[in-house]
């Protein structure tokens, strides 16, 4: 990650889109979402954050990527929104020691390899307090746009992305969710559209 935002000018990241998804605003506008304590998993520059924040929520966005962070920072200043930013790497143990009634990830298990996903969503399970609202979306083993039609797929940046199965992410998160929604829809990104997993979920009590 690193790498694609330390050197690739921010407009041309793929994943970089100004404005909030659909189902983002969905869940804020309906009221399924309020105000919270919230933390935005692998924020990149950090404009989904901004959204959350100018819709008066305590957003902390973490990511992996220092260059993220900075431009995510950058971001917010311009913006004159009060957002904070952190750089972390959820795959390894936590550092936190605060905790969020609401989490979201957008496009980001996809990064993360199988092997390192169950620290990831435990992690994330120790960031929230029970009850807290857990929103994930990963590209789905349907979706087309890429080559190749087998788990592990390359990206026109080099990158290597793993497409999954509903059921596997079922197996993945009900040890310490409560799946409240798990369906694929399809999402609009800068190429075109995608085929992702949507999962809304609940944090168990320990």
């Amino acid at each position: 990650m690193e790498q694609i935002y330390s050197r690739i000018p921010i407009d041309a990241i793929p994943w970089n889109i100004e404005f909030p998804p659909k189902e983002i605003v969905d869940l804020v506008e309906s009221g399924n979402v309020k105000p919270c304590k919230t933390i935005d998993l692998g924020c990149g520059a950090g404009n989904y954050a901004i959204y959350l924040a100018s819709q008066g929520f305590d957003v902390t966005g973490v990511d992996i990527s220092p260059s993220a962070i900075k431009f995510a920072e950058e971001n917010a200043a311009k913006k004159k929104v009060k957002c904070h930013f952190l750089v972390r790497d959820l795959t390894a143990k936590s550092e936190f020691k605060q905790t969020f009634d609401f989490a979201y990830d957008w496009e980001v298990l996809h990064h993360i390899y199988p092997q390192k996903r169950k620290k990831y969503i435990e992690n994330v399970f120790g960031m929230l307090l029970p009850g807290g609202k857990y929103v994930s979306v990963c590209f789905s083993m349907n979706d087309t746009w890429f080559k190749g039609n087998g788990k592990y797929r390359e990206t026109p940046l080099g990158t290597v992305l793993y497409f999954s199965s509903e059921n596997e992410l079922k197996r993945l998160y009900e040890p310490y969710f409560f799946i409240q929604e798990l369906k694929t829809i399809e999402i609009i990104g800068k190429s075109g559209p995608h085929l992702v997993n949507y999962a809304v979920l609940i944090r168990k009590p320990l």
